[in-house]
């Protein structure tokens, strides 16, 4: 009898584009306010504003850009994996459900893509949050206040996508249990 094969779900680039449209905006931000900025631009931010400050160059003008890409690239990859992976629902028969280390695969193709956008939605969130602290590191003042919204437009993006995995998260955990009591 011939092995099944899986099909994955699709990828789902349109998520994918919401993230390298936001990458592609905060590089070209960074480009245009890259000639204005003062010589010495802020290094770290802490709960009394800027706390350490230094000379303006592309590495540090870009930080954030430069982490934005390569978590965009890893969680996109992540993400392809995901998919690739075979839920525990189509594991042939002969195979046990439960096996060492099966417990990690998604419990349904449904849930594989649900938790896939759910990784790129946070991916996307933790970009919004770069956006904000990049009003700060690329403001053309060399002041060492902050706004008042600073913190929450850094902490409720993250917080956001965050909630929404760890909630895709728990109805993929669902599935597992309906699945391992049928």
């Amino acid at each position: 009898m011939p092995e099944a094969t899986y099909t994955p779900p699709r990828f789902p680039w349109s998520w994918l584009a919401a993230s390298v449209s936001l990458l592609a905006g905060m590089a070209a931000w960074g480009a245009a306010a890259y000639p204005h900025l003062p010589d010495r631009v802020p290094q770290h931010i802490g709960t009394g504003g800027v706390d350490a400050w230094t000379d303006k160059s592309v590495g540090s003008v870009f930080v954030l850009v430069f982490l934005y890409a390569g978590l965009t690239a890893l969680t996109a990859f992540l993400t392809a994996m995901l998919l690739r992976t075979t839920p525990l629902a189509e594991l042939p028969a002969s195979e046990p459900r439960f096996a060492a280390g099966s417990s990690k695969r998604p419990a349904t193709r449904v849930t594989a893509r649900r938790t896939a956008v759910s990784l790129l939605v946070l991916n996307f969130a933790i970009g919004l949050s770069f956006v904000v602290g990049n009003t700060v590191q690329w403001r053309t003042s060399t002041t060492s206040e902050v706004p008042w919204w600073f913190l929450l437009g850094m902490l409720v993006p993250i917080l956001g996508g965050t909630l929404l995995t760890v909630a895709v998260a728990w109805q993929d955990h669902g599935e597992k249990r309906r699945l391992n009591a049928s």
